[in-house]
This record gives C-alpha cells, sequence and structure tokens, in this order.
C-alpha cells in the first residue's frame, strides 16, 4: 500500500515536467532538449536558495524564473539566431551544466537540516507518504488550471495558432517568433518548477539528475494519450498528470519483476518506444483483419 501510494505522490511531482513539455512538444511541434539542462538548473537554484536562507516557497518560483531565463535563451537561438531547435537547445542545455556546478559550488548538495515544502507543518498531521500525494495534488491542480486559462486566452490562442500553422498565424498578423519563445520560457518555466520540487522531495540536488528527463515526461504524454484515446486540448493536459502516475506504476511493477534500479532509463526508453509504436501496431492489425476478412469473402 505504501509503495503504491508513494508511486501516486511521485507521479504527481513528475506530472509537472509533462505538462511543461506538451506546451513544446504538442503544441508548438518540436522536442526541447533544454528540458534536460533547465531541470537541475531548478533543482539547483532551489537547492542553494533554501541553503542561503530562502523560504522553501521562494526558492520554488525563484527556480521557475531562472528557468524561464533558459528558455529565453533557447528561443532567441531559435528566432534570432536561425540555430536550429534541436541544436539550440543543446547548446543551451550544456550551458547550464556549468552554470549549475557555479550554483551549487559542487557536483550535488543537500537539504539535509534545511526546510522544504515537504516539511511544512500541516503535512505532518498527514499519514506516511500522503504528504506527497496532497502537495503534488495541489500542486497540479493549481499548473494544470493556469496553463489551461492561459490557452483560453488571446495570447494562448495566438499561441495555439502558431503551433497549429504558422503561415495562418502571420497572416493573423500574430508575431510567430514571440509566441515560440513565450512557449519555450513558460516550458523551461514549469521543467524547472519541477526539478525544483523534486530536488525538494529527494532531500538533493545533482548536476547530473537531469539525464534521460526529457524521456520521463515524453512518457507521460504519451502514455496518457495511449491510455484516455481521443480528447480535447484541456483534457490533454489532464491526461498527462495521469498518464505520469501510471508511468510510475509501470515502473513499480518492473521494478517487483527483479529489475536493477540502475536500469530504469533504459526501461523508460523502451515502455516509451512501445507506447510510440502503438498506433503503428494497431494499423498493422487492423489492416491484416480487413485482408483475412476479403480473403475469407472471395472463399
Amino acid at each position: 500500500m505504501s509503495l503504491m501510494v508513494s508511486a501516486i505522490g511521485q507521479g504527481l511531482l513528475w506530472a509537472v515536467l509533462g505538462v511543461g513539455l506538451f506546451l513544446t512538444f504538442r503544441i508548438l511541434d518540436f522536442a526541447d532538449m533544454t528540458v534536460e539542462g533547465t531541470f537541475p538548473l531548478g533543482a539547483a537554484v532551489c537547492v542553494a536558495g533554501i541553503s542561503h536562507g530562502l523560504s522553501p516557497l521562494a526558492a520554488t518560483l525563484l527556480a521557475f524564473v531562472i528557468g524561464s531565463l533558459a528558455g529565453l535563451m533557447t528561443g532567441l537561438l531559435y528566432t534570432k539566431g536561425h540555430i536550429p531547435i534541436l541544436l539550440a537547445g543543446i547548446l543551451v542545455m550544456t550551458a547550464c551544466y556549468s552554470i549549475n556546478l557555479r550554483i551549487l559550488g559542487r557536483a550535488n548538495l543537500s537539504l539535509l537540516g534545511q526546510k522544504t515544502l515537504f516539511k511544512l507543518p500541516f503535512l505532518k498531521s498527514l499519514p506516511p507518504y500522503f504528504d506527497g500525494v496532497f502537495l503534488g495534488a495541489v500542486i497540479m491542480i493549481l499548473v494544470t488550471s493556469l496553463v489551461i486559462y492561459f490557452l483560453q486566452t488571446d495570447l494562448g490562442q495566438a499561441f495555439i495558432a502558431t503551433g497549429d500553422n504558422q503561415t495562418m498565424a502571420r497572416s493573423l498578423s500574430i508575431n510567430t517568433d514571440r509566441m515560440k519563445i513565450l512557449g519555450l520560457m513558460v516550458s523551461n518555466g514549469l521543467i524547472a518548477f519541477g526539478g525544483a520540487l523534486v530536488a525538494q522531495n529527494n532531500g538533493y540536488a545533482d548536476v547530473n539528475m537531469g539525464i534521460g528527463i526529457i524521456v520521463i515526461a515524453l512518457a507521460s504524454i504519451i502514455i496518457g494519450e495511449v491510455a484516455f484515446g481521443e480528447l480535447t486540448l484541456n483534457q490533454r493536459l489532464v491526461a498527462v498528470t495521469l498518464g505520469s502516475i501510471l508511468y510510475r506504476f509501470v515502473l513499480l511493477l518492473v521494478l517487483k519483476l527483479g529489475f536493477n534500479a540502475n536500469d530504469l532509463n533504459l526501461l523508460s526508453a523502451i515502455v516509451l518506444a512501445l507506447c510510440m509504436m502503438l498506433p503503428v501496431f494497431e494499423q498493422h492489425l487492423h489492416l491484416k483483419h480487413l485482408l483475412k476478412r476479403g480473403l475469407d469473402r472471395n472463399v
């Protein structure tokens, strides 16, 4: 029971990453590699801030702001420097590694003995592991609601139009470069925000904790879409959170089957690849079914 509750809590916390990547991967239609740098950047900023006397809430919000600035750099390289988005993300991701070392002053920094969002007084009255579920649920309701509200504004609609059809968006006098920069800033701000939450939950920040993060975020998106099928945009944002929880249960099942925790990144990549190939398998089976029906009729 405790493992299941813990998996739900972890899924809720990591769902922030899925919502952040959804803005670029699904709406703007490109994969942003910056997230592998902004996730540990958010963790480093938050942990360093708390260690230097900032309140956990202020440090977490500061992580969002710094992550947004990293997204701004990627956006400027992409739109103004005309560097391909994949390369622009890799450049900023690489730069973030050195910045994280500067912020932390070492490869990792512990929060031992420090106050965090998970040590708030009212959370102590909750049963073990339910603190993460409660805090994660509150955060995801807030984050998802704010993103849904943003997408329903005129600015949000311009952002969606940019991802759907840039030519049409420009014909409507929408500055598509600004929309791309905005999307990258909000996306990486949320990723850094998620990094700050995970760091507080784990009790430390590490410069290497961003490795494979994009796969985890993509898994939340893809599993949510595969599990719940055709959905509206708002429903897909909710499905990302549910997909993140399902992904945690998949990892829990894999570990229960005897796999090593060191294999999690490999297993995550395999699970994501299978989920992304599922439509191909379904189409292949459908074609085989139609072909069989045709042959039966001929006979």
